[in-house]
């Protein structure tokens, strides 16, 4: 059986969340995109402590395909040094995670 994970990843705006879940998603990278938000976030960044309201997304996709989702994520994300997360799918319903399969290969048809 196909292994799965779910990504995460964060914005500063509903707009860039959703202009980056098409991308990923149109990219067959992602079967689908979740964009919850808005979220407080506290964090280091640069040696200071801040907090701010981000848009969190997350992708759910193969673990062969994590590596060209992290790299289109890291391409097209509008941040320097995004946060880009993966975590394995332990359990899923079988319709589910072969939709998830159908819909991230390569030449996958609507």
């Amino acid at each position: 059986m196909t292994e799965f994970v779910q990504v995460t990843t964060a914005t500063e705006s509903r707009q860039e969340a959703e202009k980056l879940a098409r991308s990923v998603v149109s990219a067959r990278l992602a079967a689908g995109a979740q964009i919850v938000g808005p979220v407080i976030s506290a964090f280091w960044h640069l040696g200071e402590f801040g907090t701010g309201e981000e848009w969190q997304l997350v992708f759910k996709t193969p673990a062969d395909r994590y590596a060209d989702l992290e790299a289109h994520l890291l391409q097209h994300h509008p941040w320097e040094n995004p946060e880009v997360c993966a975590v394995p799918i332990v359990a899923g319903s079988d319709a589910c995670l072969r939709w998830i399969e159908r819909n991230t290969e390569p030449d996958a048809q609507d």
